[in-house]
């Protein structure tokens, strides 16, 4: 079986100190977050996706004057403590596309690590390689399992402005010293907005950061407490090998 595993940013990848902070105050942790499915999966996931969204979001969709197959929502806009709490339609829908995923024969993925580095010593790129690199790892682990049955997966990111070194990055873990070997391909880099299975991994990376922020620091986020009541016992049986390190 082969995978594509769909990831997109989550959190903020700049320095934190804390919540009140005047300049670095937007998230404390950072991570890659989406959703895995079997390649033969992708096309109806990306059509149900597609219809879902549609319904949902329906009056934004028409008042942008876009078609709705190259409109997007971001997760982060999407997944805040009002609309959750404000739109039972959202929680709904939210357990429909977890449930989905998991009727697929796929699953949640996310990987993270709380931001401790001090502000002057901050760096963004390094950040995401090292992120970048568990999540290959993890991803590689899951394929590499006996119970897999010799899978292998393909992975598909949200561009990037670091493209070319995230790809050499990528390219180390495949052909050097770590030999993720169920790694088909260097990393796809896709414009969310024409993908519709890379915006469904905005969606879960936007759920993602606001229960990330929750967990690691909750007395600053209080708000995110709504994601946990709500997704976090559902998140928690369909996600694989996910977390955010401390």
């Amino acid at each position: 079986m082969t995978y594509i595993a769909y990831l997109d940013e989550f959190g903020h990848i700049g320095p934190y100190i804390c919540r009140k902070d005047k300049k670095h105050n937007d998230s404390p942790v950072f991570g890659l977050a989406g959703l895995v499915l079997p390649i033969s999966e992708v096309r109806r996931f990306g059509t149900w996706f597609y219809q879902r969204k549609c319904d949902l979001l329906d009056f934004e969709i028409k008042r942008s004057g876009k078609h709705p197959a190259i409109w997007e929502k971001k997760g982060a806009s999407l997944y805040t403590a009002k609309n959750v709490s404000k739109y039972s339609e959202l929680r709904k829908l939210t357990f429909r596309l977890l449930n989905k995923i998991q009727n697929s024969s796929g699953f949640v993925f996310y990987v993270g690590i709380t931001k401790t580095t001090a502000s002057e010593l901050h760096d963004p790129n390094k950040l995401y390689k090292t992120i970048l690199r568990e999540a290959i790892k993890r991803l590689d682990q899951h394929c590499s399992d006996e119970y897999t049955d010799g899978a292998d997966f393909l992975l598909a990111l949200d561009e990037h402005d670091q493209r070319s070194s995230l790809v050499t990055e990528a390219s180390i873990s495949m052909y050097g010293d770590s030999r993720r070997r169920t790694l088909v391909e260097p990393p796809f880099q896709l414009e969310s907005h024409r993908y519709q299975t890379m915006q469904a991994a905005d969606w879960i990376a936007g759920l993602v950061g606001r229960l990330g922020a929750s967990w690691k620091a909750p007395e600053e986020f209080p708000e995110n407490c709504i994601f946990r009541n709500y997704f976090e016992h559902r998140l928690s049986q369909v996600a694989i090998r996910s977390g955010i390190r401390d």
